[in-house]
């Protein structure tokens, strides 16, 4: 992008310079529009800051070849940044479809906001629009008629009745109307022929001649549009069917039904649908009629008749055949009642948390958390739900015992029987190790929200078992498997006392194998599996060096968190040995004080800080000569959100997410060559390619290397931000690829 840039601006002064000296610019070889290009119409459209409308559109044009102009910026409008398309739609087929046309311009891109495409249109009519959500209102017609001038004629129509007629030149039975239409020589053509029944009939599209079988008087409205939006002057043409000569005297047979949501006491509520229906094997079904009420009109049926009066009902019925018999008359009676008023009032809901506690008020061993919900004057509460942890919301039965040492957070929520669900609400307490109940001795820690198998997510909540170990640490797909058999065998033997204990249903036994079987762990060529280089003990924390300023603390539960009791910005760094290909695993809370929020980020790649030129600042070796994978969720602030490659390659925080305080979420930082690939919680959130500069200024002298590139190889990092920009780490491993 930069390169074109410098490009067009190398252009802009050439061309300003050959105009002063009376000169002028002759394009390259190959590059000069052909003549039929060059004599093509153009059709342009502009957008601006406005999303309910283009700024300019044509209406028509001519048939041919057509160069497209879309220019959505700063000079036609745009003075925030706000992206536009252009879309031809060719899925209607009121509209052509043969010029496939999807423009997404912005003023940033690297046109500038002005794209041009080259069509060839044909004679009919375009519809087109704005694609991006939001700016639905963004259309319009394009109408394109034949060259030679705009139609402005419309076309005209004829009616042909046809069928077998009487002396009277009645038609015996059925009629059948034939409409044609034609658009004068040198017209845009018929696009579309519609016709009517009756004086008050609705339009219809007209495919096929219309067959009228029903006995009286008929009139039958027609009309048409041709491909520039002209309309015909309406005409009518108008005909009799009668009854032909039979000796049928029996009349049809009918029948109703009565339909609708119906209360206890069989009443229908707010509203009742009669449906009638008849059938006759003489002559055949001439008309339906229906009255509603002992005293009301017979009035004709053709479509079932919705009463929402309050009230007992009597609707009667007939039908009359084509000879002219009339069937004898029924009816149906039924009642209609209102609504009782709507529940529309959540339940109300509570928690308790019981257990011994200890001097710091964190409960030692175990913590029982009692959730209870009321719904006194609605519809009455039909399930509890809690989630643990940020986990998946799973029903309540019995009071949840959570005993797996650490800072918990369990949110609650209930619905009533009218499917309002109460807002969820939240209680955090803290359990420590004690009480005669030991750590779960899980093979893995592992508390993503669903069941990933390598990298295969299977959509199951990750749940907590019966031994107090989740889902993904009893499978165990980051152990080193030493072939695919075996870690399936192992798989199957998990789901299967999973399934027996009623942890998981039969869907979600069936879904955690096929992603078993579709992760390819354990096949030949697989690498070695994850070392992991900080396991939450002090022997494996001693390893870390911290420099600069700030520093990590080595928590109970074998976590780490950072700028708790130094002041400043630095490094925890693992200094053991280099990495080049890599997958990087972790898991990093927000632990921000207050309303403050996580900075952090992850160093990769960056040369040895001893005896470095940098060493008096020995976080910025990792700064200035690796990468830093961004952990920041704040809305406000750097733009730099989680997931970015920091100065490098930016993440939004649409695209970064955010994550409720004090939950763990789960990174796998994966770089092969310079392909840098960022995951959060199993989804990828980033990639990056390091052959470029900052993305926001060029490539920098202190930039090892010719082209940008920085190491192939490198130690690894953790960042200290400062004492309010508090983030935990723990569970840290790494396998070469």
């Amino acid at each position: 992008m930069r390169l074109l840039r410098q490009r067009r601006v190398l252009a802009a002064l050439l061309a300003g310079l050959l105009a002063v000296l009376g000169l002028q610019a002759v394009p390259a070889a190959g590059q000069s529009d052909p003549p039929d290009r060059a004599a093509a119409q153009v059709l342009t459209w502009t957008a601006g800051d406005d999303i309910t409308k283009y700024t300019s559109a044509p209406a028509t044009a001519v048939a041919g070849a057509a160069t497209i102009v879309f220019e959505n910026s700063a000079a036609t409008g745009n003075t925030t940044g706000m992206p536009h398309t252009l879309t031809f739609v060719t899925s209607d087929p009121e509209f052509n479809s043969d010029v496939q046309l999807n423009i997404l311009a912005n003023p940033a891109d690297d046109q500038g906001g002005r794209h041009t495409a080259e069509v060839t249109l044909t004679p009919g009519r375009y519809f087109y629009h704005c694609t991006i959500p939001g700016h639905g209102q963004m259309q319009g017609i394009l109408v394109v008629t034949e060259g030679g001038g705009e139609d402005t004629t419309a076309p005209e129509t004829s009616a042909r009745v046809s069928g077998t007629q009487n002396a009277q030149g009645e038609y015996v039975g059925s009629a059948s109307v034939a409409i044609g239409a034609t658009d004068d020589e040198g017209g845009s053509g018929v696009d579309r022929i519609q016709y009517a029944v009756g004086d008050t009939g609705d339009w219809m599209p007209y495919t096929a001649p219309v067959v009228v079988d029903q006995i009286g008087r008929h009139t039958i409205r027609h009309r048409a549009f041709d491909k520039a939006g002209n309309v015909s002057a309406e005409k009518s043409v108008e005909f009799t069917v009668v009854a032909p000569q039979t000796d049928d005297t029996t009349p049809p047979e009918t029948s109703a039904t009565v339909s609708g949501e119906q209360n206890a006491d069989g009443a229908y509520v707010d509203m009742a649908t009669v449906t009638v229906s008849a059938s006759d094997t003489g002559s055949g079904v001439d008309r339906i009629q229906y009255a509603v009420g002992s005293t009301g009109d017979w009035l004709p049926y053709t479509a079932p008749v919705m009463l929402h009066q309050l009230g007992t009902h009597t609707v009667r019925y007939r039908a009359t055949d084509k000879a002219g018999n009339v069937s004898a008359e029924k009816s149906v009676t039924f009642t209609v009642v209102s609504a009782p008023p709507q529940d529309t009032t959540p339940p109300v809901t509570g928690v308790t948390v019981d257990g011994t506690r200890n001097s710091d008020g964190a409960y030692v061993g175990n913590a029982k958390v009692t959730v209870s919900a009321t719904d006194a004057h609605g519809s009455g509460v039909d399930r509890i739900e809690y989630s643990l942890d940020g986990g998946p919301y799973i029903a309540y039965t019995i009071p949840v015992i959570v005993d797996r040492a650490g800072t918990h957070t369990l949110a609650y929520r209930a619905t009533d029987k009218a499917g309002n669900t109460s807002e969820a609400r939240t209680v955090s307490f803290t359990v420590v190790a004690g009480g005669g109940v030991p750590a779960p001795n899980c093979p893995e820690w592992d508390e993503r929200l669903t069941v990933i198998v390598g990298t295969v997510d299977t959509g199951v909540p990750n749940r907590v078992t019966d031994n107090r170990c989740r889902i993904n640490e009893l499978i165990e797909d980051e152990k080193e498997w030493t072939s695919h058999a075996l870690f399936l065998k192992h798989v199957k033997t998990v789901m299967d006392r999973l399934f027996r204990e009623g942890v998981v249903d039969e869907r979600e036994y069936d879904a955690v194998l096929e992603a078993a079987r579709a992760s390819g762990i354990g096949r030949p060529g697989q690498t070695a599996g994850y070392r992991t280089i900080l396991d939450g003990s002090a022997e494996s924390f001693a390893q870390w060096e911290q420099v600069g300023g700030g520093s990590f603390a080595l928590n109970a539960d074998g976590s780490i968190t950072s700028g708790t009791t130094k002041p400043g910005l630095g490094m925890l760094w693992f200094p053991q040995r280099k990495y080049g290909d890599f997958s990087l695993r972790l898991q990093w809370r927000d632990d921000a004080p207050g309303t403050g929020n996580a900075n952090s980020g992850v160093f990769v790649r960056f040369p040895g800080v001893h005896g470095h030129p940098e060493e008096s600042r020995p976080e910025w070796v990792a700064i200035k000569y690796g990468h830093e994978v961004q952990v920041l969720d704040r809305p406000d602030g750097d733009m730099y959100k989680t997931g970015s490659v920091y100065g490098f390659d930016r993440v939004g925080l649409a695209g970064a997410g955010v994550t409720q305080k004090g939950t763990w979420n789960d990174y796998e930082i994966r770089v092969v060559d310079q392909h840098y690939s960022v995951y959060r919680n199993g989804v990828l959130i980033n990639e990056f390619d390091n052959i470029g500069g900052l993305d926001f200024a060029p490539p920098r002298s202190d930039d090892p290397g010719t082209d940008g590139r920085r190491f192939a190889s490198g130690y690894l990092g953790l960042q200290v931000h400062g004492t309010t920009d508090v983030v935990s780490y723990r569970d840290i491993r790494i396998k070469d690829l």
